[in-house]
């Protein structure tokens, strides 16, 4: 990632946990972050090659990116003499490197953070570009920042403890990627499904992003385009975290980018989609669904800037109010 002085290295590379004492200076104290749902092992691995580790073991799930788990960690930070000269280091998900992230950009202004996703979703998307943050209020990543981390270490190999669900939401993120700028790569997908090459998905999908980023870091023009999917699959994820079955992040981003398209595109986005279980549709009440939508980041004014996709491999933006978003979606979506 070439950012100036915020550039840095992003490794591909099985097995390259093993060497996480190579790949990032740990040669201090670290605050270890990760959660239940992320084998132990994972972590482990990066404290035996701390000076000084701190493991912090979160329960798993979305609930706890939030204010009060982030001045937890900053509490054991400040009790263990944490000082600017030390790091963090995320391993785990999204929600681990968001949260870890955050942490790292605000504890005493910022120090080094290090990013080691162990989902698919978060090694294809998440864990680059510097885009971190905490939900508040009922809505997801409303307080953050933009941080860059130190260098994000990428084992393939920790994939192998997955499981199928959460594979397929980190598919769905890579299918977004390439319905907007690489239509070959979204054909690959296409064609072979569930026995597509996720190294090649994972190192593509990275190098539109990396693209995207070092073109507008802080997302004031081109960066928008990595929302494709989200302004209502965010919607869909917010209303549904209190329901006894909620969607993952990766599929209310499946059912988003099918309310962005429509015709032979979004066809061949469904099909691809259902390759790996992804829904397809969903059903909420109209009023809750514009209210999510009232609070989205993309929102000026009325409006949210929305990516649309019209042809495979391109895209569109256009301003359309919450309003006019969900009457569009209704093929796509059940509004009651």
């Amino acid at each position: 990632m070439q950012l100036g002085e915020h550039s840095y290295d992003i490794t591909v590379e099985r097995g390259a946990l093993a060497r996480a004492g190579e790949l990032m200076r740990l040669d201090r104290r670290v605050l270890i972050l990760t959660d239940d749902g992320v084998p132990a092992q994972y972590a482990q691995a990066v404290a035996d090659a701390c000076r000084e580790p701190h493991i912090v073991r979160l329960e798993q799930g979305e609930a706890n990116k939030c204010i009060e788990k982030y001045t937890e960690i900053l509490r054991t930070m400040v009790e263990a003499g944490f000082d600017r000269g030390d790091c963090v280091v995320a391993v785990g998900g999204g929600v681990m490197g968001d949260l870890g992230g955050f942490v790292a950009a605000t504890y005493m202004r910022g120090v080094d953070f290090y990013n080691v996703p162990t989902t698919l979703l978060s090694q294809i998307d998440s864990s680059i570009g510097g885009k971190v943050a905490v939900d508040f209020a009922g809505y997801k990543n409303i307080v953050g920042a933009f941080y860059q981390p130190r260098a994000v270490v990428i084992d393939p190999e920790v994939l192998s403890t997955l499981d199928p669900r959460q594979f397929a939401c980190g598919m769905a993120e890579a299918i977004k990627m390439f319905a907007t700028f690489d239509a070959d790569a979204f054909e690959t997908v296409e064609r072979e499904g569930k026995n597509v090459d996720v190294d090649s998905v994972i190192i593509r999908a990275l190098e539109i992003k990396r693209d995207v980023v070092e073109q507008d870091e802080k997302e004031k023009g081109l960066r928008r385009v990595l929302n494709f999917g989200h302004t209502v699959g965010h919607a869909v994820e917010s209303l549904g975290e209190q329901s006894d079955s909620p969607l993952l992040h990766g599929e209310c981003v499946s059912v988003g980018m099918l309310c962005m398209c429509e015709g032979a595109v979004r066809e061949r986005i469904a099909k691809t989609v259902a390759h790996f279980d992804l829904p397809t549709t969903w059903r909420g009440k109209k009023d809750d669904v514009i209210a999510a939508m009232t609070h989205d980041k993309k929102a000026s004014g009325d409006r949210i800037t929305v990516i649309k996709v019209q042809k495979l491999g391109s895209f569109t933006e256009q301003k359309m109010t919450p309003t006019e978003i969900a009457e569009q979606s209704r093929e796509v979506i059940t509004l009651i």
